[in-house]
C-alpha cells in the first residue's frame, strides 16, 4: 500500500514562531525539573543535618550555614540528570547526590578564608568566616567533607561494589588530584602569568574534577556500559570547561547582584583566566566550541539526555 504524504510549505517567520513555542515549551520542562530535584536535594540535606551526634552545636550551626545559603545545586542536579541519561531515575539517589553538595560546600568555605581567595560574600551573604570565624569555618568544612562520605554510605539499593567505585570517584575529584591539587595550582600562580596549559590543568582539577565526577558517579549508580559511560564523561569534561570559562567572563561583565558577590576578584588577585589569556570575545568564542563538544558527546543518547543538553547551554547563558 502506497502511502502519500503532503509537503507543507510554511512561511519562514511561522518556522521560526514554532521553533520559539517548542523552545519555550523545552525552558519550561527543564525548569520544572530542576527546581523539583533542588527541593528534594535540600530536603534531604536539612533531613541529613538533623542527623548528626552533636558535640559542639556551633559547628553544625556553621556547617548548616553554608550548605542551606542557596545556590543552584548543580552537582546534585548533574548526578541525577547523569543517571537519567543512562537509563535510571536520578531521584534514586538523593544521598550521593546530597554528599556531593556537601563536598562542594566545603570547597567554597575553605576558597573563601583568608588565606585562600579572601572573599567576604558568597550568594550574597556573608562568607562563613566572616560570620564564624576562621578557625570555625574551616571545622565547618572539616565536618562537611567527612559528613559527606558517611552519608554516601547510607546510600540504599545499591550494591557495595558500585558504591565502592562511587566513593572512589568523589575522594579521588576532592583530593589532591582533583580541587585540593587545582586550589594549589591556583594559589601559586596568584601574581604569575601561567600559559593555556597550566590554566587548563589548574581548572580540570578545581573546578572541572566535582563536575565530571557527579556526572559519572550518576552513570555509575544507574549502571551504565562502557559506551555510554566514556559518553558521559566526554561530556562532563566540556561541561566543567564551559562552566569555568563562562565563569571568567562573567567576572568581567556579570552583575554584582545577580552573582552575589564582587565582580573583578580575579583582575584584583592578579589571576590568570580565559579571559587574560586571549581576549573577552575569543573566550565567547570558545564557550561556544566547548558546548558543541558537549553536545556531540551526547549524540549516542535519545531524550532521555535533553536535560543534560538543556544544562550545558544553560551554563554559558547564566549570569550568576
Amino acid at each position: 500500500m502506497l502511502v502519500y504524504v503532503m509537503k507543507i510549505n510554511l512561511p519562514d517567520a511561522t518556522v521560526r514562531f514554532f521553533c520559539i513555542l517548542n523552545q519555550l515549551r523545552v525552558d519550561l520542562m527543564f525548569k520544572d525539573l530542576w527546581q523539583r530535584r533542588v527541593k528534594l536535594v535540600e530536603e534531604n540535606l536539612l533531613a541529613e543535618l538533623e542527623k548528626i551526634s552533636v558535640l559542639d552545636e556551633k559547628v553544625v550551626q556553621a556547617m548548616e550555614y553554608s550548605l542551606m545559603s542557596g545556590g543552584k545545586r548543580l552537582r546534585p542536579i548533574l548526578l541525577m540528570a547523569a543517571a537519567d541519561a543512562a537509563g535510571s531515575d536520578g531521584e534514586k539517589f538523593l544521598s550521593v547526590a546530597g554528599a556531593i553538595e556537601m563536598i562542594h560546600t566545603y570547597s567554597l568555605i575553605h576558597d573563601d578564608l583568608p588565606a585562600m581567595d579572601n572573599d567576604d560574600y558568597r550568594r550574597g551573604k556573608l562568607t562563613s568566616h566572616k560570620v564564624f570565624g576562621e578557625a570555625m569555618a574551616i571545622l565547618a568544612g572539616d565536618a562537611l567533607l567527612t559528613f559527606a562520605f558517611e552519608i554516601m554510605a547510607r546510600q540504599e539499593n545499591v550494591s557495595p561494589e558500585v558504591l565502592l567505585s562511587v566513593v572512589r570517584e568523589m575522594s579521588t575529584a576532592a583530593g589532591a588530584a582533583g580541587m585540593v591539587g587545582g586550589q594549589a595550582i591556583d594559589l601559586e600562580s596568584e601574581g604569575k602569568k601561567i600559559d593555556m596549559a597550566t590554566l587548563k590543568k589548574m581548572h580540570l582539577g578545581k573546578t572541572g574534577a566535582l563536575f565530571k565526577a557527579a556526572i559519572r558517579s550518576g552513570a555509575i549508580l544507574a549502571g551504565a556500559d562502557e559506551e555510554k559511560l566514556s559518553a558521559l564523561t566526554r561530556y562532563a569534561e566540556f561541561f566543567g570547561l564551559a562552566f569555568q570559562i563562562t565563569d571568567d567572563i562573567l567576572d568581567v561583565i556579570g552583575d554584582e547582584k545577580n552573582l552575589g558577590k564582587p565582580i573583578g576578584s580575579d583582575e584584583r588577585n592578579h589571576k590568570s583566566t580565559y579571559v587574560t589569556l586571549t581576549s573577552l570575545d575569543e573566550a565567547k568564542i570558545l564557550a561556544e566550541e566547548t558546548i558543541n563538544g558537549a553536545l556531540d558527546a551526547l549524540k549516542i543518547f535519545g531524550g532521555e539526555a535533553d536535560f543534560l543538553r538543556e544544562l550545558v547551554k544553560y551554563s554559558i547563558k547564566r549570569n550568576k
